[in-house]
Parts: structure tokens; C-alpha cells; sequence
């Protein structure tokens, strides 16, 4: 079983945790001058990396906030959880432990 730290909670086993999809993607603007394309990109499309990868979880049975992690998508370790809204932190050169 995973443990994914919650910034508020603490250490939590991952059933408690649901996943949000990829972090820090940006809105358009102005939705409406967009293309049927870029609109389908915007919301459909997403990075699927392998390795370090930003994402979205929900401690929902517990404070119900959403939060950031940077998670190895090979290894399932997360490097760092940080609250939303915090801009994603420099860990360059880190590599799952």
C-alpha cells in the first residue's frame, strides 16, 4: 500500500486519496476564441510522462483539500506533496529513491 502525505494531514494511506490528473494546466483566457481543436486539446489532451510527472490528488476522506505531488509514474514514489496553489518545486536531477 502507498503512503502519500498530505500538506495538512500527515502521512495517509492512498485509499484515502483520490487522483486529480495532471497539476498546473493552465485555462485559456478566453475559452470562446478558441478552436473546436484547441478547446478538444485543452481539455482531453494531457502529458503522459515516464518518470516525474505533477499531479492533482484530493484527500477526500480526510481534510477534502486538494493538493500537488510530483509522483515517479515507474516507481509510484512521491517525491514531494505540496499545497495547491504553490508553485511546483525545483526538484531537477531527482530521481526516485
Amino acid at each position: 500500500m502507498l503512503i502519500i502525505t498530505c500538506p495538512w494531514c500527515g502521512a495517509r494511506p492512498e485509499l484515502e486519496f483520490r487522483y486529480g490528473g495532471e497539476a498546473h494546466i493552465a485555462r485559456p483566457a478566453d475559452p470562446s476564441t478558441l478552436t473546436d481543436e484547441e478547446w478538444a486539446d485543452f481539455l482531453y489532451n494531457r502529458t503522459n510522462p515516464k518518470g516525474l510527472h505533477a499531479e492533482r490528488w484530493r484527500h477526500v476522506h480526510g481534510c477534502g483539500r486538494f493538493f500537488n505531488a510530483v509522483r515517479d509514474t515507474v516507481s509510484d514514489f512521491f517525491v514531494v506533496t505540496y499545497k495547491a496553489g504553490e508553485t511546483r518545486p525545483d526538484i531537477a536531477g531527482e530521481q526516485a529513491k
